[in-house]
C-alpha cells in the first residue's frame, strides 16, 4: 500500500492531522499505542474501524522511509 491509499490529510478531518484512510484515527495514536508497549491488537480493540491491513501498511511504509 502506498501513502495514498493508508493516509488521509485533510484540514476539514482532525484539524488537518495525518489520519488513516476512512477514519477520524489520528495515525499519531497508533504510534503512542506502540511506545507505551501495547499491541496492535489492544490498538484494534479502541479503534476497530482501523485495519490490520492498514496498520501494518503504515509500519511499513514508516520502515522505508526510515531505512532510505
Amino acid at each position: 500500500m502506498n501513502k495514498d491509499e493508508l493516509i488521509t490529510i485533510d484540514p476539514e478531518i482532525q484539524h488537518g492531522q495525518p489520519v488513516f484512510k476512512g477514519s477520524r484515527v489520528p495515525i499519531e495514536i497508533l504510534f503512542e499505542y506502540l511506545e507505551s508497549g501495547d499491541t496492535i491488537d489492544e490498538f484494534r480493540e479502541d479503534f476497530p474501524g482501523v485495519t490490520v491491513e492498514q496498520i501494518i501498511g503504515l509500519l511499513e511504509l514508516s520502515k522505508i522511509r526510515v531505512v532510505a
